[in-house]
């Protein structure tokens, strides 16, 4: 499940509950079937815009209440409940753990790059900072033609206001953090 479809299953069951509503009077209100309604809550339905119209509409509420990222104190993600939000088969992965907020500057990712993998990015732009720990293997960087290597354990730092490249130079799976910090 990508992080838009949990999103809205979250809100929307929080929006019930406080509410107090049941999935019958929901579905009374929104014009959405009570069975779509219990597929989305359970994140096993990717609703259309037109049906999150529907509930945003029935239930008197903005679409962001229904699509960003529940305001709650603690947020778990669980890496098994999410989809790549980019990928390449059989070069690399790209998870999207915490998108970008309008109240937070900054977005979370863990990237796998398979054996020999590569994945090219570019620019992210100006004054846009990427943090990265490798958590497993070994990332070989490269910036402006010129190659860092970060060993698992180990961090980097540095301005994304280039194109630069993830390389997995070994036979083992690499794993890591990044973080894209707006300045």
């Amino acid at each position: 499940m990508d992080y838009i479809n949990r999103n809205v299953s979250i809100n929307l069951k929080n929006i019930r509950k406080s509410k107090k509503m049941s999935l019958d009077v929901v579905s009374e209100q929104t014009g959405v079937s009570k069975s779509m309604l219990g597929q989305i809550e359970r994140g096993e339905s990717n609703p259309t815009v037109a049906i999150l119209g529907k509930i945003v509409s029935g239930l008197r509420v903005s679409f962001n209440d229904i699509v960003c990222m529940p305001k709650e104190e603690i947020y778990i993600v669980k890496k098994e409940s999410l989809e790549p939000s980019k990928e390449s088969t059989d070069q690399y992965s790209v998870y999207t753990y915490f998108p970008y907020e309008e109240d937070r500057n900054f977005e979370i990712y863990m990237i796998e790059i398979k054996p020999g993998g590569v994945y090219t990015t570019g620019s992210h732009g100006e004054k846009t900072c990427e943090y990265i720990n490798v958590i497993k293997g070994e990332l070989t960087l490269e910036i402006d033609e010129k190659k860092y290597v970060i060993k698992s354990g180990d961090a980097v730092r540095f301005n994304t206001d280039k194109d630069h490249v993830y390389i997995n130079d070994t036979n083992e799976l690499l794993s890591f953090n990044a973080v894209f910090y707006w300045k």
